[in-house]
Protein backbone atom coordinates (compact mmCIF):
# COMPACT_ATOMS: atom_id res chain seq x y z
CA UNK A 1 0.00 0.00 0.00
CA UNK A 2 1.21 3.50 -1.01
CA UNK A 3 0.94 6.00 2.12
CA UNK A 4 -2.19 8.95 0.97
CA UNK A 5 -3.24 9.69 4.59
CA UNK A 6 -2.84 13.43 3.23
CA UNK A 7 -5.79 12.96 0.70
CA UNK A 8 -3.09 13.24 -2.44
CA UNK A 9 -4.28 11.63 -5.78
CA UNK A 10 -2.46 8.32 -6.53
CA UNK A 11 -1.20 9.49 -9.83
CA UNK A 12 0.07 13.22 -9.25
CA UNK A 13 -0.59 16.39 -6.71
CA UNK A 14 -2.34 16.75 -3.92
CA UNK A 15 -6.41 17.44 -4.55
CA UNK A 16 -7.55 20.84 -3.77
CA UNK A 17 -10.86 20.74 -2.23
CA UNK A 18 -12.58 23.44 -3.85
CA UNK A 19 -15.83 24.97 -3.05
CA UNK A 20 -17.32 23.08 -5.65
CA UNK A 21 -16.18 19.89 -4.57
CA UNK A 22 -16.93 20.54 -0.84
CA UNK A 23 -20.44 21.30 -2.17
CA UNK A 24 -21.14 18.27 -4.04
CA UNK A 25 -19.33 16.23 -0.64
CA UNK A 26 -22.32 18.45 0.80
CA UNK A 27 -24.72 17.50 -1.57
CA UNK A 28 -23.73 13.56 -1.17
CA UNK A 29 -23.60 13.38 2.27
CA UNK A 30 -27.49 14.86 2.67
CA UNK A 31 -28.83 12.37 -0.31
CA UNK A 32 -27.42 9.39 1.25
CA UNK A 33 -28.13 10.01 5.05
CA UNK A 34 -31.91 11.08 4.03
CA UNK A 35 -32.02 7.20 3.22
CA UNK A 36 -32.50 7.02 7.24
CA UNK A 37 -35.40 9.17 7.98
CA UNK A 38 -37.80 9.12 4.75
CA UNK A 39 -39.77 6.52 6.87
CA UNK A 40 -39.87 8.35 10.12
CA UNK A 41 -43.25 11.17 9.05
CA UNK A 42 -45.06 8.20 7.26
CA UNK A 43 -45.06 5.01 9.99
CA UNK A 44 -48.45 5.74 10.47
CA UNK A 45 -49.05 5.11 6.84
CA UNK A 46 -46.24 2.60 6.57
CA UNK A 47 -47.49 -0.19 9.47
CA UNK A 48 -51.69 -0.70 8.48
CA UNK A 49 -50.79 -1.30 4.86
CA UNK A 50 -48.40 -3.90 6.04
CA UNK A 51 -50.49 -5.27 8.82
CA UNK A 52 -48.34 -4.08 11.39
CA UNK A 53 -49.34 -2.96 15.06
CA UNK A 54 -49.27 0.74 15.78
CA UNK A 55 -47.10 0.26 18.86
CA UNK A 56 -44.36 -1.14 17.18
CA UNK A 57 -44.28 1.31 13.79
CA UNK A 58 -41.31 3.12 15.37
CA UNK A 59 -39.52 0.06 15.06
CA UNK A 60 -39.07 0.74 11.15
CA UNK A 61 -37.12 3.93 12.40
CA UNK A 62 -35.08 2.25 14.89
CA UNK A 63 -33.89 -0.31 13.12
CA UNK A 64 -32.68 1.50 10.00
CA UNK A 65 -30.95 3.47 12.53
CA UNK A 66 -29.39 0.41 14.35
CA UNK A 67 -28.19 -1.00 11.02
CA UNK A 68 -26.77 2.31 10.28
CA UNK A 69 -24.80 1.72 13.46
CA UNK A 70 -23.76 -1.59 12.64
CA UNK A 71 -22.49 -0.40 9.66
CA UNK A 72 -20.30 2.43 11.23
CA UNK A 73 -19.06 -0.24 13.44
CA UNK A 74 -18.82 -3.17 10.72
CA UNK A 75 -17.77 -1.32 7.24
CA UNK A 76 -16.64 2.42 8.19
CA UNK A 77 -13.21 1.18 9.78
CA UNK A 78 -12.44 0.04 6.50
CA UNK A 79 -12.05 3.64 4.90
CA UNK A 80 -8.39 3.63 7.56
CA UNK A 81 -7.65 0.12 5.05
CA UNK A 82 -8.89 0.41 1.51
CA UNK A 83 -9.37 2.84 -1.41
CA UNK A 84 -12.21 5.00 0.03
CA UNK A 85 -14.15 5.74 -3.20
CA UNK A 86 -14.62 1.83 -4.15
CA UNK A 87 -15.66 1.36 -0.37
CA UNK A 88 -18.61 4.29 -0.59
CA UNK A 89 -19.65 3.19 -4.69
CA UNK A 90 -19.68 -0.59 -3.42
CA UNK A 91 -22.29 0.53 -0.42
CA UNK A 92 -24.22 2.88 -2.50
CA UNK A 93 -24.77 0.05 -4.99
CA UNK A 94 -26.55 -2.54 -2.07
CA UNK A 95 -28.21 0.61 -0.64
CA UNK A 96 -29.90 0.85 -4.17
CA UNK A 97 -31.12 -2.49 -4.03
CA UNK A 98 -32.08 -1.74 -0.21
CA UNK A 99 -34.43 1.31 -1.02
CA UNK A 100 -35.65 -0.48 -4.28
CA UNK A 101 -36.76 -3.84 -2.24
CA UNK A 102 -38.67 -1.19 0.31
CA UNK A 103 -41.08 -0.33 -2.30
CA UNK A 104 -42.17 -4.11 -3.03
CA UNK A 105 -42.29 -5.37 0.38
CA UNK A 106 -45.04 -6.39 2.24
CA UNK A 107 -44.73 -8.40 5.27
CA UNK A 108 -43.91 -6.58 8.38
CA UNK A 109 -40.96 -9.06 8.88
CA UNK A 110 -39.62 -8.66 5.57
CA UNK A 111 -39.61 -4.45 5.48
CA UNK A 112 -38.18 -4.76 9.26
CA UNK A 113 -35.07 -6.49 7.64
CA UNK A 114 -35.35 -4.42 4.21
CA UNK A 115 -34.92 -1.58 6.77
CA UNK A 116 -32.11 -2.49 8.82
CA UNK A 117 -30.20 -3.19 5.29
CA UNK A 118 -30.99 0.31 4.52
CA UNK A 119 -29.34 1.46 7.75
CA UNK A 120 -26.85 -0.67 7.33
CA UNK A 121 -25.74 0.66 3.80
CA UNK A 122 -26.00 3.74 4.13
CA UNK A 123 -22.60 4.50 5.81
CA UNK A 124 -20.98 5.68 2.88
CA UNK A 125 -21.50 9.60 4.04
CA UNK A 126 -19.24 8.84 7.10
CA UNK A 127 -16.65 7.73 4.95
CA UNK A 128 -17.21 10.67 2.33
CA UNK A 129 -16.90 13.25 5.92
CA UNK A 130 -13.20 11.96 7.14
CA UNK A 131 -12.11 11.74 3.23
CA UNK A 132 -13.23 15.53 3.27
CA UNK A 133 -11.07 15.90 6.69
CA UNK A 134 -8.02 14.67 4.99
CA UNK A 135 -8.05 17.04 1.92
CA UNK A 136 -9.05 20.20 3.98
CA UNK A 137 -5.70 22.24 5.46
CA UNK A 138 -5.75 22.07 9.37
CA UNK A 139 -6.44 25.71 9.88
CA UNK A 140 -9.94 25.52 7.76
CA UNK A 141 -11.08 21.80 8.70
CA UNK A 142 -13.38 22.78 11.50
CA UNK A 143 -15.39 24.92 8.30
CA UNK A 144 -14.96 22.72 5.92
CA UNK A 145 -16.68 19.78 7.77
CA UNK A 146 -19.12 22.29 8.78
CA UNK A 147 -20.24 23.12 5.45
CA UNK A 148 -20.62 19.46 4.86
CA UNK A 149 -22.20 18.58 7.88
CA UNK A 150 -24.42 21.39 7.12
CA UNK A 151 -25.70 19.33 4.07
CA UNK A 152 -25.89 16.40 6.13
CA UNK A 153 -28.72 17.93 8.60
CA UNK A 154 -30.18 19.56 5.71
CA UNK A 155 -30.87 16.05 3.99
CA UNK A 156 -32.07 14.53 7.31
CA UNK A 157 -34.43 17.64 7.89
CA UNK A 158 -35.48 18.14 4.32
CA UNK A 159 -35.97 13.71 3.76
CA UNK A 160 -39.39 14.64 6.27
CA UNK A 161 -41.08 16.46 3.88
CA UNK A 162 -40.20 15.07 0.73
CA UNK A 163 -41.32 11.50 2.20
CA UNK A 164 -44.38 13.83 3.57
CA UNK A 165 -45.35 15.27 0.13
CA UNK A 166 -44.59 12.22 -2.44
CA UNK A 167 -46.40 9.52 0.06
CA UNK A 168 -49.38 12.44 0.79
CA UNK A 169 -50.29 12.31 -3.56
CA UNK A 170 -48.57 9.41 -4.69
CA UNK A 171 -48.47 6.72 -1.51
CA UNK A 172 -45.15 5.83 0.55
CA UNK A 173 -44.16 3.05 -1.77
CA UNK A 174 -43.24 6.14 -4.30
CA UNK A 175 -40.95 7.49 -1.31
CA UNK A 176 -38.46 4.55 -1.64
CA UNK A 177 -38.58 4.45 -5.30
CA UNK A 178 -37.88 8.27 -5.54
CA UNK A 179 -34.78 7.44 -2.92
CA UNK A 180 -33.22 4.45 -5.09
CA UNK A 181 -33.43 6.90 -7.98
CA UNK A 182 -31.41 9.68 -5.89
CA UNK A 183 -29.63 6.92 -4.68
CA UNK A 184 -28.20 6.21 -8.64
CA UNK A 185 -27.39 9.55 -8.99
CA UNK A 186 -25.46 10.03 -5.88
CA UNK A 187 -23.72 6.66 -7.19
CA UNK A 188 -23.00 8.71 -10.42
CA UNK A 189 -21.69 11.28 -9.01
CA UNK A 190 -19.37 9.72 -6.54
CA UNK A 191 -17.85 7.40 -9.37
CA UNK A 192 -17.11 10.79 -11.80
CA UNK A 193 -15.80 13.06 -9.00
CA UNK A 194 -14.34 11.84 -5.88
CA UNK A 195 -10.71 11.50 -5.72
CA UNK A 196 -9.66 7.96 -5.01
CA UNK A 197 -7.59 7.55 -1.15
CA UNK A 198 -5.62 4.64 -0.50
CA UNK A 199 -4.68 4.81 3.15
CA UNK A 200 -1.53 3.67 4.28
CA UNK A 201 -2.51 1.63 7.38
CA UNK A 202 -1.76 -1.61 6.55
CA UNK A 203 -3.63 -4.23 9.46
CA UNK A 204 -5.95 -7.25 8.91
CA UNK A 205 -9.71 -6.74 9.20
CA UNK A 206 -9.95 -8.20 12.86
CA UNK A 207 -6.68 -6.20 14.29
CA UNK A 208 -8.60 -3.18 12.67
CA UNK A 209 -11.66 -3.36 14.60
CA UNK A 210 -9.73 -4.70 17.36
CA UNK A 211 -8.13 -1.34 17.13
CA UNK A 212 -11.32 0.62 18.08
CA UNK A 213 -11.22 -0.42 21.39
CA UNK A 214 -7.55 0.64 22.01
CA UNK A 215 -9.25 4.40 20.59
CA UNK A 216 -11.55 4.13 23.01
CA UNK A 217 -9.60 2.74 25.56
CA UNK A 218 -6.78 5.74 25.16
CA UNK A 219 -8.51 8.80 23.72
CA UNK A 220 -11.14 10.24 26.85
CA UNK A 221 -12.09 13.16 24.61
CA UNK A 222 -13.56 10.71 22.22
CA UNK A 223 -15.61 8.58 24.85
CA UNK A 224 -17.03 12.10 26.39
CA UNK A 225 -17.63 13.43 22.85
CA UNK A 226 -19.59 9.98 21.61
CA UNK A 227 -21.47 10.01 24.95
CA UNK A 228 -22.87 14.13 24.66
CA UNK A 229 -23.62 13.94 21.11
CA UNK A 230 -25.47 10.51 21.37
CA UNK A 231 -27.23 11.49 23.93
CA UNK A 232 -28.68 14.39 22.26
CA UNK A 233 -28.94 12.78 19.01
CA UNK A 234 -31.29 10.51 21.26
CA UNK A 235 -33.43 13.67 21.94
CA UNK A 236 -33.44 14.38 18.65
CA UNK A 237 -34.87 10.98 17.04
CA UNK A 238 -37.18 10.67 19.31
CA UNK A 239 -38.85 14.46 19.48
CA UNK A 240 -38.66 13.99 15.52
CA UNK A 241 -40.43 10.15 15.77
CA UNK A 242 -42.90 11.53 18.09
CA UNK A 243 -44.06 14.82 16.80
CA UNK A 244 -45.60 13.64 13.35
CA UNK A 245 -47.71 11.28 15.73
CA UNK A 246 -48.76 13.96 17.88
CA UNK A 247 -49.20 16.51 14.97
CA UNK A 248 -51.55 14.15 13.13
CA UNK A 249 -53.86 12.55 15.82
CA UNK A 250 -53.73 15.69 18.09
CA UNK A 251 -53.63 18.54 16.06
CA UNK A 252 -55.26 16.95 12.66
CA UNK A 253 -52.64 17.78 10.44
CA UNK A 254 -52.22 16.50 6.86
CA UNK A 255 -48.57 15.23 5.15
CA UNK A 256 -48.45 18.44 3.62
CA UNK A 257 -48.37 20.32 6.46
CA UNK A 258 -46.42 17.56 8.17
CA UNK A 259 -43.68 18.86 5.69
CA UNK A 260 -44.48 22.14 6.34
CA UNK A 261 -43.76 21.86 9.89
CA UNK A 262 -40.18 19.56 9.09
CA UNK A 263 -39.54 21.92 6.24
CA UNK A 264 -39.28 24.86 9.09
CA UNK A 265 -36.74 23.00 11.14
CA UNK A 266 -34.73 22.77 8.55
CA UNK A 267 -33.54 26.21 9.70
CA UNK A 268 -31.36 24.45 12.55
CA UNK A 269 -28.73 23.49 9.75
CA UNK A 270 -27.35 26.94 9.93
CA UNK A 271 -25.72 25.88 13.00
CA UNK A 272 -23.33 23.72 11.23
CA UNK A 273 -21.02 26.15 9.75
CA UNK A 274 -21.26 28.27 12.45
CA UNK A 275 -19.99 25.47 14.60
CA UNK A 276 -17.13 25.14 12.18
CA UNK A 277 -15.69 28.15 12.50
CA UNK A 278 -16.11 28.28 16.24
CA UNK A 279 -14.26 25.64 16.68
CA UNK A 280 -11.63 27.01 14.10
CA UNK A 281 -10.88 29.78 16.39
CA UNK A 282 -10.49 27.82 19.19
CA UNK A 283 -13.68 28.62 21.24
CA UNK A 284 -15.12 24.53 21.46
CA UNK A 285 -15.51 24.50 25.33
CA UNK A 286 -17.78 27.60 25.50
CA UNK A 287 -19.96 26.59 22.32
CA UNK A 288 -20.27 23.03 23.63
CA UNK A 289 -21.38 24.49 26.80
CA UNK A 290 -23.94 26.62 24.95
CA UNK A 291 -24.96 23.78 22.96
CA UNK A 292 -25.86 21.59 25.74
CA UNK A 293 -27.67 24.16 27.71
CA UNK A 294 -29.68 24.77 24.89
CA UNK A 295 -30.78 21.28 24.02
CA UNK A 296 -31.68 21.01 27.95
CA UNK A 297 -33.80 23.52 27.48
CA UNK A 298 -35.45 23.22 24.06
CA UNK A 299 -38.83 21.22 25.19
CA UNK A 300 -39.50 24.36 27.86
CA UNK A 301 -42.00 26.33 25.57
CA UNK A 302 -44.14 23.41 24.75
CA UNK A 303 -44.09 22.34 28.56
CA UNK A 304 -44.67 25.59 29.65
CA UNK A 305 -47.12 27.06 27.56
CA UNK A 306 -49.20 24.21 26.08
CA UNK A 307 -51.17 27.03 24.20
CA UNK A 308 -48.84 27.75 22.11
CA UNK A 309 -49.75 24.47 20.31
CA UNK A 310 -48.42 24.01 17.18
CA UNK A 311 -45.81 27.13 17.75
CA UNK A 312 -44.20 25.41 20.97
CA UNK A 313 -43.06 22.38 18.45
CA UNK A 314 -42.15 24.83 16.06
CA UNK A 315 -39.80 26.60 18.28
CA UNK A 316 -39.00 23.29 19.86
CA UNK A 317 -37.85 21.79 16.75
CA UNK A 318 -35.60 24.21 15.28
CA UNK A 319 -33.88 25.56 18.50
CA UNK A 320 -33.52 21.57 18.90
CA UNK A 321 -32.25 21.03 15.73
CA UNK A 322 -30.01 23.82 16.28
CA UNK A 323 -28.48 22.58 19.44
CA UNK A 324 -27.51 19.27 17.82
CA UNK A 325 -26.48 19.93 14.94
CA UNK A 326 -23.85 22.72 16.77
CA UNK A 327 -22.58 20.05 18.96
CA UNK A 328 -22.11 17.63 16.70
CA UNK A 329 -19.81 19.61 14.41
CA UNK A 330 -17.74 20.43 17.46
CA UNK A 331 -17.41 17.00 18.44
CA UNK A 332 -15.66 15.99 15.17
CA UNK A 333 -13.26 18.39 14.29
CA UNK A 334 -12.52 17.91 17.89
CA UNK A 335 -12.22 13.96 17.27
CA UNK A 336 -10.37 14.25 13.36
CA UNK A 337 -7.11 16.44 15.70
CA UNK A 338 -6.63 13.38 17.74
CA UNK A 339 -4.61 11.06 14.87
CA UNK A 340 -4.98 11.87 11.55
CA UNK A 341 -4.41 7.88 10.39
CA UNK A 342 -7.33 6.75 12.56
CA UNK A 343 -9.53 9.31 10.96
CA UNK A 344 -12.55 6.65 9.71
CA UNK A 345 -12.47 4.86 13.07
CA UNK A 346 -12.75 7.38 15.56
CA UNK A 347 -15.68 8.82 12.70
CA UNK A 348 -17.13 5.24 13.18
CA UNK A 349 -16.90 5.27 17.05
CA UNK A 350 -18.31 8.70 17.03
CA UNK A 351 -21.09 8.07 14.59
CA UNK A 352 -21.94 4.41 16.27
CA UNK A 353 -22.66 6.02 19.57
CA UNK A 354 -24.73 8.84 17.91
CA UNK A 355 -27.27 6.26 15.97
CA UNK A 356 -27.84 4.25 18.84
CA UNK A 357 -28.84 7.20 21.43
CA UNK A 358 -30.75 7.45 17.75
CA UNK A 359 -32.52 4.25 18.15
CA UNK A 360 -33.08 4.52 20.94
CA UNK A 361 -35.04 7.30 21.19
CA UNK A 362 -37.12 6.42 18.62
CA UNK A 363 -37.94 3.21 19.62
CA UNK A 364 -38.80 4.97 22.80
CA UNK A 365 -41.34 7.24 21.03
CA UNK A 366 -44.20 5.33 20.26
CA UNK A 367 -44.28 3.96 23.66
CA UNK A 368 -44.14 7.24 25.46
CA UNK A 369 -46.66 8.83 23.24
CA UNK A 370 -49.46 6.13 23.68
CA UNK A 371 -48.66 5.81 27.59
CA UNK A 372 -48.46 9.93 28.17
CA UNK A 373 -49.01 11.89 25.02
CA UNK A 374 -46.68 14.44 24.49
CA UNK A 375 -46.18 15.77 28.13
CA UNK A 376 -44.53 12.65 28.89
CA UNK A 377 -42.57 12.30 25.80
CA UNK A 378 -41.48 15.72 26.17
CA UNK A 379 -40.01 15.44 29.81
CA UNK A 380 -38.28 11.71 28.68
CA UNK A 381 -36.55 13.83 25.75
CA UNK A 382 -35.69 16.62 27.84
CA UNK A 383 -33.46 13.58 30.18
CA UNK A 384 -31.41 13.10 27.57
CA UNK A 385 -29.60 16.51 27.04
CA UNK A 386 -29.59 17.20 30.58
CA UNK A 387 -27.42 14.28 31.40
CA UNK A 388 -24.85 15.11 28.86
CA UNK A 389 -24.76 18.59 30.13
CA UNK A 390 -24.39 17.58 33.82
CA UNK A 391 -21.69 15.36 32.94
CA UNK A 392 -19.88 18.32 30.86
CA UNK A 393 -20.13 20.72 33.73
CA UNK A 394 -18.66 17.42 36.32
CA UNK A 395 -15.37 16.09 34.27
CA UNK A 396 -15.82 16.73 30.21
CA UNK A 397 -15.35 20.49 30.05
CA UNK A 398 -11.56 19.95 32.11
CA UNK A 399 -10.67 17.15 29.75
CA UNK A 400 -11.72 19.70 26.38
CA UNK A 401 -10.07 22.46 27.97
CA UNK A 402 -7.06 20.38 28.55
CA UNK A 403 -7.22 18.93 25.15
CA UNK A 404 -7.05 22.47 23.32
Amino acid sequence: MTSNTSGAAPHGGAVQLTRGLTAMFAFCCGAIVANLYYAQPITELIAPDIHMAGGTASLIVSLTQIGYALGLFFLVPLGDLLENRKLMITTALVSIVSLSLATVTRQPGAFLAVSLLVGFSSVAVQILIPLAAHLAPDESRGRVVGNIMSGLLLGILLSRPISSVIAGHFGWRVVFGYAAVLMAIVTTVLALTIPPRQPSHQATYFQLIHSLGELVATLPVLRHRALYQGLMFGTFSLFWTAVPIELTRHYGLSQNAIALFALVGAIGATSAPIAGRLADAGHSVRATLIALVVGALAFTPGLIHPAWGVGGLVVTGVVLDFAVQMNMVLGQREIYALHAASRNRLNALYMTSIFVGGAIGSALASTLYDHGGWTLTALVASVFPLLALLHYLAVGRSVAAAAT
